[in-house]
């Protein structure tokens, strides 16, 4: 059974960093396709960062590019979100997920993933 545990949130000034983790477990040798949504209330959880672990390809939100980066630790089985330089409209529940089938033409679709980490607050004050 895969299962997604997020760490790394929290609070922090705008302009700061942060750096989330999930660690992700049941997925055998297999290397999932992964990803980081934003979930405000009120609206649909939005994608903010993906990867895709056999081309190597990663897919940005245009509100983040150039601020955040996701990357992969294979030897752990855990993936991270790089965030840097915050802005109030950063604020949020930041879920991971994965999948193991996924449509290139929908790289930020969260309906491509099937499993889902519990969310981790993050806080962007002035």
């Amino acid at each position: 059974q895969v299962q997604l545990v997020e760490s790394g949130g929290g609070s922090v000034q705008t302009g700061g960093s942060l750096r989330l983790s999930c660690a992700a477990s049941g997925i055998g040798i297999r290397k999932p396709y992964m990803g980081w949504f934003r979930g405000i209330p009120g609206k649909e959880r939005e994608g903010v960062a993906t990867l895709s672990p056999i081309e190597n390809y990663t897919y940005y939100s245009d509100s983040v590019k150039g601020r955040f980066t996701i990357t992969w630790d294979d030897a752990k089985n855990t993936w991270y979100l790089q965030m840097d330089s915050l802005k109030a409209e950063d604020n949020g529940i930041y879920y991971c997920a994965a999948a193991f089938s996924w449509s290139p033409a929908r790289p930020m679709d969260s309906r491509e993933f099937p499993y889902w980490g519990q969310g981790t607050q993050v806080t962007v004050s002035s």
